[in-house]
């Protein structure tokens, strides 16, 4: 066991929809987004992460850019697999390395996934050398990114919310007493947006587009505090085929997310709906963590915590919540034990 330790790497990692990151030595060495660029006739591929993100939308016909997660699971085995191997390779105290050691992992998944889906997570980091693989449950690992001691009894609820799903979560003793996975979460706040400047201005946009109006200017209510200035947006003219100009306000971005919105809302009350009293009593007092990419949307903290009535507390970098608590899970793999599959 000693000999295995000393040739193990060990390495934690939030595959998301997204983006992936990895954390190595308590340090996020990785942080890309999940793309794969590939030639279609030779089936090579061409580029990974950021730079395979640059050439979204812009490729031509022998050249697809895919995403092989989809709704937080491996729907491309293949592109999911040689993204893990570059993105390993990327990792400092691995690169120009002689031998390929003998990875450890911990990787994060969400509450929803079959036993098949499980599977495949496996398979694809057996096939980039990890001998040993412990899941963890997304919820699960962002509430200890967050800083809530998972193991006491005593109710905290999680909402996280990434690019494929939204996983809510009540978390006592260590477990997850209730929970709900939906597929509303960033990507859909994407496509609303692409969606609504189509059916209200005429004007076809790209998905890299609709990301860059969901991060400058998105936003969960119309009335904000601090107001984002508005934004011009450049694209295709459904008319009259013509490139043309628009400018967006965050309000006009609000109404565009406000279905979605509401279904994370309702998911949000499904769960509490669900919660036995004494932990109710415990969130009562606890309040509501938030963290992932999608938490960040301008005022979404705002309206969850009006259709609850209670406080809600965004994580101070949501972003990588996940991968954090993922990477403590991780380093205390020994107290941590009984929360992976």
């Amino acid at each position: 066991m000693g000999l295995f330790n000393f040739f193990t790497q060990e390495i934690a990692i939030d595959l998301g929809t997204a983006n992936t990151l990895i954390i190595h030595n308590n340090k996020v060495v990785v942080d890309s987004p999940s793309i794969v660029a590939i030639h279609r006739r030779t089936n090579k591929v061409i580029a990974v992460g950021e730079q395979a993100k640059h050439m979204q939308g812009k490729t031509h016909d022998d050249i697809k850019t895919i995403r092989p997660l989809k709704d937080g699971v491996i729907a491309d085995f293949e592109a999911s697999e040689f993204m893990l191997t570059e993105f390993i390779k990327k990792i400092p105290g691995i690169q120009g390395k002689l031998f390929s050691p003998s990875l450890r992992m911990v990787i994060c998944i969400p509450s929803g996934i079959t036993e098949v889906e499980k599977r495949a997570v496996k398979d694809s980091c057996q096939r980039v050398n990890a001998k040993d693989v412990r899941l963890i449950y997304e919820p699960m690992a962002a509430a200890i990114g967050v800083g809530i001691d998972v193991t006491q009894p005593k109710g905290n609820m999680i909402i996280d919310i990434g690019g494929g799903t939204t996983e809510i979560a009540v978390i006592a003793l260590g477990g997850i007493v209730c929970d709900k996975s939906v597929k509303i979460a960033g990507d859909v706040f994407t496509n609303d947006i692409a969606y609504y400047l189509r059916t209200h201005h005429n004007l076809y946009i790209g998905e890299r587009t609709a990301e860059r109006i969901k991060i400058e200017v998105g936003a969960a209510v119309e009335e904000l505090e601090h107001e984002p200035e508005d934004l011009p947006v450049q694209g295709r003219d459904l008319i009259t085929g013509k490139p043309k100009e628009i400018t967006v306000n965050y309000k006009e971005i609000a109404r565009a997310l406000d279905k979605s919105i509401l279904r994370i809302e309702d998911a949000v009350m499904e769960t509490l709906s669900q919660t036995p009293p004494e932990l109710a009593a415990d969130i009562y007092n606890t309040g509501i963590y938030m963290a992932g990419g999608g938490s960040m949307l301008r005022g979404l903290d705002q309206r969850v915590s009006k259709k609850t009535g209670l406080p809600v507390f965004l994580a101070d970098d949501p972003l990588r919540a996940v991968v954090r608590g993922t990477g403590i899970a991780l380093k205390n793999i020994d107290k941590y034990t009984f929360l992976m599959r």
